[in-house]
């Protein structure tokens, strides 16, 4: 979990490219995206932001928005052992269907990377859990950072936003970095026989808002 910044100290980024791409996925939903890239993030990463349905007209409301972090097993590949590629597939009708943003996060692994994602799934097998395994490899819990999401949200103007997430670190970070969260809007559970233990680890380690059998 990453230290917040002060209000106002994050600098200001803004639009670099708009392109507009029609999505299609694995189930045959389909639907089109203006995406969005971005000078000036704190990083230094390649994120997007997805504009979907009439997001132009929702950002001057209060937009739905998701900020998803990456996940090329699970996004990509369709891994079982979490609930990303779901969460994605999910997260994109919903927005559409009501207007508003899909941050697409270049954090793979709770931040730490890829191939220390895949050797944390080696300890995993071992028997630590998720967040466990992150710190025997002499990483954080969650290295993940909301500031460049902030300086996307507010260089489309969306300072005030409904946030489509579980996770309640997402909400304190992006509103100690000045973007309002107006409610905060769990997403389905996706559960699966391999990402149960998971799933439950971040229910009960990190008050993830997921409805459970035995939680």
């Amino acid at each position: 979990m990453t230290e917040a910044l002060g209000l106002g100290t994050i600098p200001k980024a803004t639009v670099r490219t708009r392109v507009t791409v029609p999505l299609r996925f694995a189930d045959g939903y389909s639907t089109t995206a203006r995406v969005l890239t971005f000078d000036g993030l704190v990083d230094g990463k390649e994120h997007l932001a997805l504009g979907l349905g009439d997001w132009e007209r929702a950002v001057q409301a209060t937009p739905l928005v998701r900020p998803h972090s990456e996940c090329l097993t699970g996004d990509v590949f369709g891994s079982q052992r979490c609930d990303c590629g779901p969460q994605l597939r999910e997260a994109v009708e919903r927005i559409t269907d009501t207007g508003g943003l899909l941050l697409y996060l270049r954090q793979e692994g709770r931040g730490i990377g890829l191939y220390a994602k895949l050797d944390a799934y080696a300890l995993q097998e071992a028997g630590l859990d998720t967040y466990e395994a992150n710190v025997a490899l002499g990483r954080g819990e969650d290295e993940r950072d909301y500031t460049a999401a902030a300086q996307m949200l507010l260089a489309l103007g969306a300072g005030r936003i409904r946030l489509l997430s579980n996770n309640p670190d997402k909400a304190a970070q992006l509103e100690a970095r000045g973007v309002r969260i107006a409610e905060r809007i769990p997403t389905g559970v996706h559960l699966s026989s391999a990402n149960l233990r998971y799933l439950a680890t971040k229910a009960t380690h990190t008050s993830h808002t997921l409805d459970l059998p035995g939680l």
